[in-house]
C-alpha cells in the first residue's frame, strides 16, 4: 500500500520525536500534554460563574412562542421592571456578514438591544475609573435562537459584530431620543489599541 508521503513525513517527526524523549523516560502521554494547554475555569463549584457581565449589564431573556402559524416573541413591557429607565424611543439597524460597528460610547444614554434577526457578538470595554469591572472586556453572543434584552451602561466603549452568514437586525431601545442636532456617540476605530480586544483580520467597520 503506497503510503502519502506527508502522512509518512509526520509518522517519521513523531518516531524522531519519541526516540528523543525515550531516553528520558517520557511516554507519549507525557509528550502531548508539555504541549497542550488546559482550559480555565468558567465556574465554581455548585455552578456559580467565574466570569460576570460588565458593571451596570443587566440582561433579560425572552421567550418565543412557536405553532404551527410561526412564532411570537414579547419585545418590552414595563411590568417587567427590566430598567429603571422609560420607554422613549425606538429603532432598528443592521449589520452585514463580517462587519463591526464599533467602537462607539454614549456619555448621556444608555443602549437596551434586543436582537431580531442573526448572530452578533457584543464586546464591551470598561474605562469607567469608578467601576469594579474597570479595565475588563465582556463579551457576549446574541441569536435569535435564544433572543434577550442586553443593556450597554453609559460611557463603556462597545463594538457590534456581525459573525453569522446572514444580516442582523437589533432594535434599540435607548433611554434618550436622539438628538439629530448634537449625537451623544464617540467613536474609536474597530483596531484602535486603547482596547485590549482584536476583532478578525477579514472585518471591515468602524
Amino acid at each position: 500500500m503506497r503510503i502519502d508521503n506527508n502522512i509518512a513525513s509526520a509518522y517519521k517527526a513523531l518516531e524522531s520525536i519519541l526516540m528523543e524523549h525515550l531516553s528520558h523516560k517520557k511516554t507519549l502521554l507525557d509528550i502531548t500534554l508539555a504541549e497542550a494547554v488546559k482550559d480555565k475555569a468558567t465556574e465554581q463549584n455548585g455552578g456559580t460563574p467565574l466570569s460576570r457581565p460588565m458593571h451596570g449589564v443587566v440582561v433579560r431573556k425572552l421567550k418565543t412562542h412557536f405553532d404551527y402559524r410561526g412564532s411570537v416573541t414579547e419585545l418590552y413591557d414595563p411590568r417587567w421592571n427590566y430598567h429603571p429607565d422609560p420607554l422613549v424611543f425606538c429603532y432598528s439597524f443592521t449589520i452585514k456578514p463580517k462587519v463591526v460597528k464599533g467602537w462607539g460610547l454614549h456619555r448621556q444614554h444608555e443602549d437596551r438591544y434586543l436582537l431580531i434577526q442573526g448572530t452578533m457578538e457584543l464586546v464591551m470595554f470598561d474605562p469607567r475609573p469608578e467601576s469594579p469591572t474597570y479595565g475588563q472586556v465582556y463579551r457576549t453572543i446574541l441569536s435569535d435562537k435564544d433572543r434577550c434584552i442586553i443593556n450597554v451602561p453609559k460611557n463603556v466603549w462597545h463594538a457590534d459584530h456581525n459573525i453569522g452568514d446572514t444580516d442582523v437586525i437589533v432594535v434599540n431601545f435607548p433611554t434618550i431620543q436622539y438628538d439629530h442636532s448634537s449625537p451623544d456617540k464617540w467613536r474609536l476605530p474597530i483596531n484602535t489599541p486603547l482596547i485590549p480586544h482584536t476583532f478578525p483580520a477579514e472585518c471591515i467597520g468602524g
